[in-house]
Parts: C-alpha cells; structure tokens; sequence
C-alpha cells in the first residue's frame, strides 16, 4: 500500500519473537494514538495519504504478528503430538513393569530356604532363582527409563503452556493491529466521502493508474537470470489485482504480500513483511537495481515493490488502488535489495 502523496491523475502507478510481538504492540498502540474525531489540516487528499500510509505501516505489523501466531500454532500442534506420544510410552512401560512385579511376586514371595525345602528339584529352584535376579536388574532398568520419560512429558508439557501463552500474546496483537489498520481505513474512507464529487473522481481516477492500458515501456528490458524472470512474470500475472491488507494473493495483495507470492513462483521464499524482505538478499544502490530487486521505501522500510526496468515497479499501492506499475521514485527509497 504505497504514498500517493506524489501522485497525479497521469501517474502509472523463535522463541525471542515474544520481545519483538511488544515492540509490534507498542508500534499499533501509538499508530493508534490519533484521535478518531481529529479534524484533518491542510487538503483532505493530504489527510487520506497520511492515514494510509499509517494504515500500512499497521499492516506489516499486523503480517509479522499473523506470521508468528501461525507459526506457533504449528509449533504447539507438534508439542502436543509429543505429548501423546510420550504418554503412551509411559503408559506402556508402566504395563511392562506392572507384569515383571507379578511375576517376581509370583515366582519370589516364598522364603528362599522354604522354597529349597519344598522343591522336588533344587535345580529347578536355583535356575529359577537366577531368573529372579535377571527380572530384578531388568525392572530396575525399566524404573529409571520410567522416570526418565516423565520428566521429558514434564518439560514437554510446560513448554507447551509457554507456547500457548505466547500463542495468546500474539493472537492479542494481531487483533490490535487488525483494529489499527481497520479505523485508519475507515477514517480514509469517511474523508473521501466528504471530498467534493468532481474532486473524489479525480482522486479515485489517480488510485486507478489510468488502468491496464497506460502500461510503461519495457521493450528491451531483460532480467539478470531465470529466478529474477520468473519472479517478474508472477508479478505482472498480478497486474489489475486488487490491494488486499493482509493477504498475499492470489486474488488480492498488500505490497510485501505480492513479493513473497512472486518470489515464491522464482522457487524463492521472502520473509512475510517489507522489514524483514529488506534484509533477504544483499542490498545494492538503487544506480545499480536490476530487474526482479526489491525496492524499499520510506525510513521505517513500510512498502515494498520490485523493479522492473526503465525506472518502473511493481507493486500493490493501498486500498482501491490495484496492483500496477509506477515510477521507481514515487517515494523515498530506504534501500534496495536482490534476493
């Protein structure tokens, strides 16, 4: 979802998660801070871009939070798998020792000296006495192994309450940033109701990019390899698609949504925000961008699209606006970087 500050109606365009998901809480409470009734300075289209961009910034936070509850789902699924399991190993050495101790009572709970007595064969009693022996060393090693296990079931299980109350924090923050990025919406949306008709026309003109058939020239532009091609070819596949806050594809984006789904048709996985996107590949100067780079903007690394050649991206701008190409420069860019 990128500034359309600069835009005119001619434009193209692990476990140390629980410290990062308070910092993403923090971030979603001071995105937050702005007073719903706050009346907007300046021009209204200046308010929009503003609450838009905050949108966004809620947005990737809101992905890394959704990323990591995900992600601990899964990992207290696993847990919880090896639970089981390991009851059920307790529970079958439990068997195994209560049949031993039958059998040791059954064939040990007579005197020594009055079983030899008794016996019509001593040899018999003194094999069996040896058989004894064998079934007390065994049972002792059964008992430690017992013990053993239930003190991994005992760590198992309170690893897995941690993950679930972890789980928790994280549900918690996704649904503070889904709440961030709703009310920034709505506020965006309640301004350009208010726009004049002829002005909000114009605006949503803009949004639009003029449509599929103001499409740049890249005649002669070709990609470094075959990943970088095939990244492209999936990104263009998504031109005209719908910006989607929190989805990456296929029917819909926000701008770190369509990297990962473009890169990933290249055989290549992106971390899910354009924070972390900056950081998966060496960064290049913007002189030196190729074909399938990951162009970053702003300072705090909130939008994302990919170049394609000619001084031309693409990406998924903000809501109402589709996924499409615009100029390389249409905000500031923080950094580039080639996966």
């Amino acid at each position: 979802m990128g500034s359309h500050r600069r835009l005119a109606p001619s434009s193209g365009f692990n476990r140390g998660a629980g410290a990062a998901l308070c910092v993403l809480s923090a971030a979603a409470a001071a995105l937050g801070a702005v007073p719903a009734s706050a009346a907007p300075h300046g021009d209204s289209r200046a308010e929009v871009d503003r609450l838009y961009r905050q949108a966004e910034e809620a947005t990737e936070a809101y992905d890394k939070a959704d990323e990591r509850a995900g992600a601990l789902r899964r990992e207290v699924h696993d847990s919880q798998d090896r639970i089981a399991r390991q009851q059920q190993r307790i529970n079958t050495m439990r068997e195994a020792l209560g049949s031993l101790a039958g059998a040791q009572y059954r064939s040990g709970g007579i005197d020594p000296t009055v079983a030899l007595l008794f016996s019509d064969d001593p040899q018999e009693y003194l094999d069996r006495a040896s058989l004894i022996d064998r079934i007390d060393v065994r049972q002792a090693g059964q008992l430690r192994r017992l013990q053993a296990a239930m003190r991994e079931l005992a760590q198992e299980r309170t690893e897995a309450a941690g993950q679930l109350a972890e789980l928790e924090h994280s549900r918690r923050a996704v649904a503070s940033h889904k709440a961030v990025v709703e009310n920034k919406l709505a506020r965006a949306r309640r301004l350009l109701n208010a726009m004049p008709a002829a002005e909000r026309a114009a605006f949503e003109h803009a949004s639009r990019g003029g449509g599929r058939a103001d499409l740049p020239d890249l005649s002669g532009v070709v990609a470094p390899d075959g990943r970088a091609a095939a990244a492209i070819a999936a990104a263009r596949s998504a031109l005209g698609r719908p910006y989607v806050w929190g989805a990456s594809g296929p029917s819909g984006f926000d701008c770190s949504g369509l990297m990962q789904w473009s890169y990933a048709h290249a055989g290549i996985h992106l971390p899910r925000t354009s924070q972390e996107q900056r950081y998966a590949g060496h960064q290049v100067p913007l002189s030196q961008a190729q074909p399938g780079d990951l162009v970053v903007y702003r300072s705090d690394a909130s939008h994302v699209g990919m170049y394609v050649g000619n001084g031309q991206v693409i990406h998924a701008p903000y809501p109402g606006a589709p996924v499409r190409y615009d100029p390389v420069g249409m905000m500031p860019v923080s950094s580039v970087t080639r996966p």
